[in-house]
């Protein structure tokens, strides 16, 4: 029988098409059979497993989005983090999709979800100053349990990330990292509990920044990683994960376990033999720029571990190591004739548990030649306060050849460099002990000349020579004997001898003059510019203990400093600063300061007097810097020293933002315990924020870590202001202070119109008038944004009423319709007394007389700093008020609560303040 080839083929199309054609309709019908089910089923498993508020615009079901899985998409998703970042977003997407198991949605009835799809979106994981973290998110069981078989499961086998941001910024750990266009596919066991994750990661840009420096910045990141996951105790194993950071080969292993109040860490990044040229293209763009001009050789090998557990309640943190061997290495710029060759390097750090009193230094060699050149040196060291110091530098280098041979550019430097230092022992102040050193550094003919200045300085000349033999510092000898260069045709000559660091002998004289402008624009600096010319011409020579013990005629200290029209203008500040003229001349203990005069936009300044005790403040950790100024000024407007901070956009910033970002920016400030100083200031015209003072007279002194107001005075509308106290900062983020406030005859009218704060107050004030007088005294807390915390006050006082009317308040309007006396509303006040006292948020008032028309009223009572009232009343009928008709007032003053013949109030609960 012929085999009939053309029947064969038709029937074998029609079982393909059919077949095809089942498999398209099922691919339409199956998100058509189950999307009620599968829909309840995830939301139902994001309400069991997410401690966190979850939003999205609308869910699909398709096979077509990520052919040829079965996805739940969830678009435009957004979920806020954990405590204390509930308002904070921590993952957003413009989609997130979920794989459904196939199988066991057809045959089981159960949606298994084996595939996470992340798009275009932002993980945002934050950990503040105390380690809490946003991350916290999802609830694991403390045991496994069987679960129904009606309820949703997650057994991932696949996670892919296409274009997202990760942002990871950890206050409490110093550590911000920023990933731009992450890319990522994770295969493997995922339905384990604990699973071998197979992934392929590429990341476009990457910074990272550890305490405050960067460290990376814009660079490219590929990946291939094996990472074991323990899905109930988050937790990470890096088996085998290669990186490549633009050219710079990586190895990455180790674990991390995130915890409910850190983690637990253990990573081993290193690069093994690898090329010293491929570390340059690793570091941040500037040496990327300059690689491109320079031939780099050698083979260098890279280590850094962070090992340990980071727990900030419990003061618990890892420890941090970094080590480099560079071998063979070389570097030449451009066509220089000069190379630097024979670099070896073996250098290691270590941090342990962050602790920075702790340090590790080992810098075990470091040594090049250019030509018969060299420098070579090798120093130990542990601790900072307490250290342990061992140092052998040596060094025969023309400056010229090294400074064309590396090639920095925008920077010339030349000269004879030659240098012998050999330090062993404990460094250690408190103790009075210095390694036993002996050490010369000589540098002769040098000269430095950058980008932003024509001209060099010259002649740069330094013989700088240390010893002590017997490690106390009381042998201590250092000599700068002489250093002077010449700039523009000025020479400055500069020679210092410093002996016995118990009681430091001195011996110092400096002369010379300086164009500022044009010295400052050799080192420029982003942000900061300065002008002007400065004169010195000093001789300092004395023993430190004859200024402790008062011997004041025994110190040899004199000559002058002169500053002309020193200009500084700074980002810090809006407008530029301007000393016209000011002369420092010395004498004996003292600096004083003569002719100082200086403008800040419109403010203008003269001041005098001098400071006590100068030499030995800068040269013993505790003494005591003593000083007297008058100030005098004829217009001082404050605002203009407020920098304006602002976004991209141009708009302000939130300062709250800020301090979230920046906790150190958020606090009290702080005053120096080693400060007696003293300025009585005299300003005819002082602004502020709307407040015009004048006459302002008064003492201002920082004291033993106080600042002291000392009867200050001014005048505002024409009300004379008295203000005496102090202010003490306790800790960083609390601080006291105890003020006396005396104003008499203070217009409140004029006030309104004229002060834009009395503005802001309640709308009653807009419709009073007459006169107040306030002597009050009031001590308690300021909080870190420096503001008061209110059950930490406690005063008392009096405010005097003299004509006052007031029209619209509240309490009296109310008190008015309830008696049905109406000429209650709208009061006219006169020579009232009302006495207080305050005490845990409570405001206490003391039986109060007043006449209200023919009416006479008897008020005391309570009110609270949040607006209770507790009040009691009695309103007195004409005529002479015999018969009176007793009022409670509770509620608060906003909405008053008026009880007529009653004498039963609503007690104001207390609030203590409770110190830390």
């Amino acid at each position: 029988m012929k085999f009939d080839y053309k029947k064969t083929g038709i029937k074998i199309l029609k079982i393909t098409g059919i077949t095809i054609g089942s498999i398209l309709l099922l691919l339409f019908l199956i998100p058509m059979l189950f999307p009620g089910t599968i829909a309840e089923q995830v939301k139902t498993l994001a309400n069991k497993k997410l401690d966190g508020e979850l939003e999205f615009k609308e869910s699909n079901l398709s096979f077509f989005r990520h052919f040829p899985s079965l996805t739940v998409s969830l678009d435009d998703l957004v979920l806020k983090g954990s405590a204390p970042y509930k308002k904070d977003t921590l993952v957003s997407a413009k989609e997130i999709g979920f794989g459904i198991n196939l199988k066991n949605l057809i045959f089981d009835g159960v949606v298994n979800i084996d595939e996470i799809f992340v798009s275009d979106g932002l993980i945002n994981v934050k950990v503040n100053e105390k380690g809490q973290a946003n991350y916290n998110v999802y609830i694991s069981d403390e045991k496994e349990v069987a679960t129904d078989s009606t309820e949703t499961a997650i057994h991932l086998e696949r996670i892919d990330i296409k274009n997202v941001r990760l942002k990871y910024n950890d206050i409490s750990a110093k550590i911000n990292i920023d990933a731009k266009g992450f890319n990522y596919v994770g295969k493997g066991n995922l339905d384990q509990s604990i699973f071998d994750l197979y992934t392929e990661a590429k990341i476009a840009s990457l910074d990272f920044t550890f305490d405050g420096e960067t460290y990376l910045k814009n660079k490219e990141v590929d990946a291939d990683l094996i990472t074991k996951i323990n899905t109930n105790s988050l937790a990470f194993v890096f088996q085998q994960n290669d990186l490549k950071i633009n050219k710079l080969p990586i190895s990455f292993i180790g674990k991390m376990n995130f915890l409910r109040d850190g983690y637990d860490v253990n990573l081993k990044i290193e690069s093994n033999n690898s090329r010293l040229n491929d570390v340059f293209t690793a570091l941040p763009p500037k040496y990327v720029t300059w690689l491109e001009k320079t031939k780099v050789k050698g083979r260098t090998d890279l280590l850094l571990t962070f090992k340990g557990n980071y727990n900030a309640s419990l003061n618990k943190k890892p420890d941090l190591a970094f080590a480099m061997n560079i071998r063979e290495g070389s570097i030449a710029y451009s066509d220089s004739p000069f190379v630097t060759s024979n670099i070896s390097l073996k250098f290691k750090t270590v941090l342990p548990s962050l602790d920075t009193e702790n340090l590790i230094v080992d810098l075990d060699t470091l040594h090049f030649n250019i030509g018969e050149d060299y420098l070579s040196a090798k120093i130990n060291s542990k601790g900072l306060k307490n250290m342990a110091l061992f140092a052998d530098l040596k060094s025969k280098l023309d400056l010229s050849k090294l400074s064309r041979s590396v090639g920095i550019d925008g920077l010339d430097f030349k000269g004879n460099l030659t240098a012998s230092v050999k330090a062993k022992g404990e460094y250690n102040a408190e103790k009075k002990l210095f390694p036993v050193t002996a050490g010369v550094i000589n540098l002769q003919n040098g000269e430095v000349k950058t980008e932003y200045y024509p001209n060099p300085i010259t002649d740069i000349k330094f013989i700088g020579a240390i010893k002590n033999e017997t490690g106390k510092f009381k042998d201590v000898d250092i000599q700068l004997n002489p250093a002077s260069f010449v700039f523009e045709g000025k020479p400055v000559f500069v020679k210092a001898i410093l002996s016995n660091f118990e009681d430091v002998n001195y011996d110092v004289v400096a002369k010379g003059e300086l164009d500022i402008s044009r010295i400052y624009k050799v080192f420029k600096q982003d942000g900061l510019d300065v002008t002007g010319y400065a004169k010195a011409d000093l001789s300092l020579k004395g023993k430190q203990s004859y200024a402790t013990n008062g011997q004041y005629s025994k110190l040899q200290n004199k000559g002058s400093l002169a500053l002309i029209d020193i200009r500084t203008t700074s980002e810090l500040f809006p407008k530029p600063f301007l000393i016209k003229q000011g002369l420092f001349t010395f004498n004996q203990d003292k600096m004083n300061f003569d002719q100082f005069t200086a403008n800040y936009g419109k403010s203008d300044f003269a001041l005098k007097g001098h400071l006590q005790n100068v030499i030995n403040f800068f040269l013993e950790k505790n003494a005591t810097l003593k000083g007297n100024f008058v100030i005098d000024a004829d217009n001082i407007l404050a605002d203009e020293f407020m920098a304006e901070t602002s976004t991209a956009t141009g708009k302000p910033n939130d300062k709250s933002d800020v301090a979230k970002e920046n906790p150190k920016s958020s606090g009290v400030i702080l005053l120096p315990t080693n400060l007696n100083v003293s300025l009585l200031a005299n300003a005819k015209n002082v602004e502020y924020d709307g407040l015009k003072l004048k006459n302002v007279l008064g003492n201002v002194a920082v004291r033993n870590g106080k600042l002291l107001f000392e009867k200050i005075n001014f005048d505002i509308i024409d009300c004379n202001v008295g203000i005496n106290g102090f202010y003490d900062d306790l800790n960083p983020k609390e601080a006291t202070f105890d003020i006396r406030f005396v104003a008499k005859n203070f217009n409140v009218k004029r006030a309104y119109k004229e002060i834009k704060m009395f503005r802001e107050l309640p709308s009653a004030a807009e419709k009073a008038e007459g006169i107040i007088s306030l002597d009050y005294t009031v001590k308690g807390n300021l909080n870190q944004g420096m503001q008061p915390i209110y059950p930490s006050l406690e005063g008392n006082g009096v405010v005097s009423l003299s004509k006052i009317k007031v029209n619209g308040l509240k309490l009296f309007g109310q008190l008015s319709k309830d008696t049905d006396f109406e000429s209650l509303d709208n009061p006219d006040l006169s020579k009232v007394d009302i006495k207080s006292s305050i005490k845990n948020n409570i405001i206490s008032i003391e039986e109060t007389k007043m006449k209200i028309a023919l009416f006479r009223l008897r008020l005391k009572g309570e009110t609270s700093f949040d607006g209770q009232l507790d009040l009691r009343i009695r309103v007195g009928l004409p005529p002479l008020g015999l018969i009176g008709i007793p009022v409670v007032v509770t509620g608060t003053s906003e909405a008053p609560k008026i009880k007529v013949f009653s004498k039963t109030g609503d007690e104001i609960e207390e609030t203590k303040y409770k110190k830390n």
